[in-house]
């Protein structure tokens, strides 16, 4: 099959190239994911899983990519609750090859059945930004209706979708960012913006729950907006000052399956939309990662077009 092969850690960006590798293995209560789209993390080349296994071995050249979606194409053995043919989307281990690919090996525990109006694009932009919106605002955030949060970042993959489920949630919403999103994030649901370029942080007034994706010194700032009793929640680095009477958590996301499938069911209901950007094919991908390159919303890689399949037939096995 093919695939995005990065060579080592070294070459970073410039090590990415299109290759032919074998077919996936499907381990014990594994599924084969036929991949028509795919999600990736551009630091994801500095991460140490992205390079060895769980034992600390070397494991190049290796394939990038964690978020897919795609067609149950085969299942290893013991695995159930999933069938082959099934659309399917989710989030992949980080310590084995991922999905800038024909085809991945994944963990049934870490997929969940995709419904057929859903185009494989907008899932493959939403396991990781999802899931971690979903843990930052409530189970480290503990967010109630009523309460108000301060997302910064609002515009971006992560920060989107927290506004849109804290809106959902009752929250009282507060999302910042640079000038140019002001109008994507009011459109998104949040009741105020702040220009992180024009505006005072430390005027924007108390909060419930202080949700970063930004770091430096937006976050150190932030601190003192928490109120007692409140939440500073960051996913770009451990918070270094505490707020008063209150909790300062950093955490890097899990697969959480039933998160996933409550995610899925909003995507379904057009209660919830990611903002996917530009989209490349699978040979565009290392273009995809650089950083000079950057569009509003999530680059995409989209493997195969559903057209072709319907016209062409599946393909299946190593290619």
């Amino acid at each position: 099959m093919k695939a995005i092969i990065a060579r080592d850690r070294v070459s970073g960006n410039d090590g990415l190239a299109l290759a032919k590798v074998p077919y996936p293995h499907a381990a014990e209560n594994d599924v084969i994911v036929r991949v028509h789209a795919a999600g990736f993390t551009p630091g994801e080349l500095d991460w140490p899983g992205t390079w060895t296994d769980r034992a600390g071995r070397d494991r190049t050249p290796t394939i990038p990519g964690h978020e897919v979606s795609g067609v149950v194409a085969g299942l290893g053995y013991g695995t159930t609750g999933l069938t082959v043919g099934q659309r399917v989307f989710g989030l992949t281990d980080w310590c084995r090859n991922g999905t800038l690919a024909e085809f991945v090996a994944v963990e049934a525990r870490n997929l969940v059945p995709l419904s057929d109006g859903i185009d494989h694009t907008v899932a493959a932009a939403l396991p990781i930004s999802g899931l971690t919106a979903w843990q930052g605002l409530f189970v480290h955030g503990q967010l109630t209706a009523g309460r108000t949060v301060l997302i910064h970042g609002a515009a971006g993959g992560v920060g989107s979708v927290a506004v849109q489920l804290a809106r959902e949630a009752g929250a009282r919403v507060i999302g910042t960012g640079r000038t140019a999103h002001r109008q994507t994030v009011l459109g998104l649901g949040a009741h105020y913006f702040v220009d992180l370029h024009l505006d005072r942080v430390e005027d924007i007034g108390q909060v419930d729950i202080m949700f970063d994706v930004i770091g430096g010194q937006i976050l150190h700032r932030s601190a003192a907006l928490v109120r007692s009793g409140g939440a500073l929640v960051s996913i770009a680095e451990p918070p270094r000052t505490q707020p008063v009477n209150g909790r300062a958590i950093f955490f890097v996301v899990e697969p959480d399956r039933v998160a996933l499938a409550a995610l899925e069911r909003r995507l379904r209901d057009g209660r919830l939309r990611p903002l996917v950007g530009e989209i490349y094919r699978l040979e565009e991908a290392p273009a995809a990662f650089d950083p000079t390159h950057r569009s509003r919303g999530k680059a995409i890689i989209r493997v195969v077009d559903d057209a072709q399949l319907t016209t062409n037939g599946p393909t299946g096995g190593e290619g």
